[in-house]
């Protein structure tokens, strides 16, 4: 019987390893694997499962609004908030919606691909159409649970929990109330949501391709371009489930760039012997070499592996830029560290190209890429800063360059001991971040600065700064300190302020022409943007922000766009990209589903977040 075994295992081994031999399902129905078939890319075979997000929504409560809330009018939202808060116990729930302090909500977030349980996600949060609510700034939504939601039948139904969600409530700091009612009601609630579920990714065969056999062949050929160590063991991302399905496991060089990861696996030979590797490897280069087909040779080339580094530098050697970025970008995904240097060079003075060029950086673990990215903390560009921060940060978030300290529980904040002007950035959209380039930043007083309904900031002389908090049933507290932005912004923090009420407070300022140099806002490299082959490239100075008075960009106030520039290698050069710069995304259009990024993915992704 051993015997048998034995043999029985030989011949199923031998069945699937050789080109020459083909093997069948149990069922005589299912196609048979047959050489030419094994030669195909796995995109001939497979295509990508889990790559949209999932929208999970909620009725939540608003607390701490300083009467701009209101008594919602009977509909379901209100009932079912009603049912919510007897079900946790809130005595007299009619009585508490009914205060101007509270208001109910209708929030919203998205699973992205391949989320973890535990991961963080961002919220959209916004009033009723029928409310009166004038405003949600100051605000905080209560514990609320997360479920995918249909209204059936006049009731709302809801599926089972996918997450939990609270926090502070993020108003567009520049809208102005009195021009703009309705955007003072809607908000976001940055990395406030953590996923219950984790999402898989994988390959999911093509009708005529569903096979065992063809399932194990597709894993197989992962595996041996893709592979990971746990506790020291070699171990392969890709698992065929059935003959329908091959779940995968994203290597980590693509944690943040998950839709590049599948582009590549789909450009993996399902089977390919040396003689027709090499055969194959002649025509990429030509391919490469040529501006028109470069793009997809490197991709291509990357997925073939370590074998296909010396055709990639010798397009990184190229007179062309459109072909030196490609070569320099599969090269980094292979962590060539001879990479890094043209990517520098070309995230400074390309701007078409910078967004993918900053991100390939980020994914490398070398000193060089490292050193390449830090030298981009000083130029001009506000976008190209940023994105060498969050490149470094993605790179290793212990690094002293980049770590955050969590001077508060509300939000990350980091002091940049980089040269190059002054610079303040924060987020509208993964993470709650504060990012100072420059230590000794000052005010320049006079300021009066409010952080929040309870926080004044108010210069009491040429040196000095008092920050107060008072607050109905708490004891007030002042503080002095110096001119210093970073002192002012921790005792902000010290005093209970929350993200919203420290962006609050440097809009203010900024308005009132008291901060050093530029704030700016989600300035994050767009993809997208054309490059022209014809044109001269645009020097360091002349590739920086495009906006006269140094704001970002239209597009990364978009919350939907945002994250998006170093992931979607769909949207690239060469092609009639729909990231237009004047497309805003209205938040009540259901049919627009936040985009899976890099940059949440850097969207949160810094989060791991949305």
């Amino acid at each position: 019987m051993k015997h048998l075994t034995l043999i029985a295992c030989l011949l199923l081994a031998l069945s699937i390893g050789c080109s020459g031999l083909s093997m069948r399902s149990q069922s005589p129905e299912e196609p048979t694997i047959v050489q030419a078939e094994q030669r195909k890319l796995i995109g001939d075979v497979a295509v990508p499962f889990g790559m949209f997000p999932i929208r999970i929504e909620a009725i939540g409560l608003v607390t701490g609004l300083p009467g701009t809330g209101s008594d919602p009018p009977v509909s379901p939202e209100r009932s079912k908030l009603l049912s919510e808060m007897q079900q946790r116990g809130v005595q007299n729930p009619n009585q508490v919606l009914a205060s101007p302090t509270t208001d109910l909500v209708l929030v919203r977030g998205y699973l992205r691909p391949g989320i973890q349980k535990g991961d963080r996600f961002d919220l959209e949060v916004r009033v009723p159409t029928r409310s009166e609510n004038t405003g949600l700034r100051g605000g905080w939504l209560m514990e609320t649970r997360l479920t995918q939601m249909a209204a059936i039948g006049g009731e709302l139904k809801t599926g089972a929990q996918a997450g939990m969600a609270q926090g502070p409530i993020l108003v567009d700091p520049t809208v102005d109330a009195k021009n703009n009612k309705v955007l003072l009601s809607r908000g976001r609630v940055l990395g406030g949501a953590v996923s219950q579920i984790s999402r898989p990714l994988g390959l999911a065969l093509k009708p005529a391709h569903r096979n065992i056999g063809i399932s194990a062949l597709v894993g197989m050929a992962v595996n041996k371009r893709f592979h990971t160590f746990d506790k020291g063991i070699k171990v392969g991302v890709a698992n065929p489930k059935t003959d329908q399905f091959v779940e995968l496991k994203v290597h980590p060089r693509y944690k943040d760039n998950i839709e590049r990861f599948m582009r590549v696996v789909r450009a993996v030979p399902i089977k390919e012997t040396p003689s027709e590797q090499l055969a194959r490897l002649q025509v990429l280069e030509r391919n490469l070499l040529d501006p028109i087909t470069s793009a997809s040779a490197a991709l291509k080339l990357e997925a073939i592996g370590k074998e296909a580094v010396p055709v990639l530098k010798k397009g990184m050697s190229s007179g062309d830029v459109e072909v030196r970025f490609y070569s320099a970008e599969a090269l980094a995904y292979l962590d060539d560290k001879e990479a890094a240097a043209p990517l520098g060079e070309i995230a400074r003075n390309e701007p078409a190209f910078r967004a993918f060029a900053l991100a390939a950086l980020g994914a490398m673990d070398d000193f060089e890429a490292f050193e390449a990215l830090r030298e981009l903390l000083a130029v001009q560009s506000a976008e190209t800063r940023y994105g060498a921060f969050r490149a470094l940060w993605w790179m290793n978030k212990n690094d002293p360059l980049v770590r955050d300290e969590r001077i508060t529980d509300q939000f990350h904040y980091h002091l940049l001991k980089s040269g190059g002007p002054p610079m303040i950035h924060f987020t509208r959209n993964g993470r709650p971040e504060v990012v100072l380039f420059g230590e000794d930043q000052k005010f320049i007083p006079p300021v009066s600065l409010e952080a929040g309904p309870r926080i004044m900031i108010n210069s009491t002389d040429s040196e000095h700064i008092a920050v107060s908090r008072y607050a109905p049933g708490e004891p007030d507290q002042k503080r002095i300190v110096s001119t210093s932005i970073d002192e002012v912004v921790r005792a902000v923090a010290d005093m209970g302020g929350t993200y919203p009420d420290v962006v609050q407070c440097l809009q203010q300022a900024k308005s009132a022409k008291a901060l050093p140099g530029r704030l700016e806002i989600e300035a994050i490299p767009q993809a997208g943007r054309e490059y022209e082959r014809d044109s001269k490239p645009l020097d360091a100075d002349e590739a920086a922000d495009p906006s006269a008075d140094g704001v970002a960009d239209e597009e990364a106030l978009d919350p939907s766009l945002a994250g998006e520039g170093l992931t979607n290698d769909e949207s690239r050069v060469e092609v009639d990209s729909n990231d237009s710069e004047d497309s805003e995304t209205d938040e009540n259009d259901d049919s627009k589903a936040e985009k899976p990024s890099l940059w949440n993915r850097i969207r949160g992704k810094m989060t791991g977040k949305g």
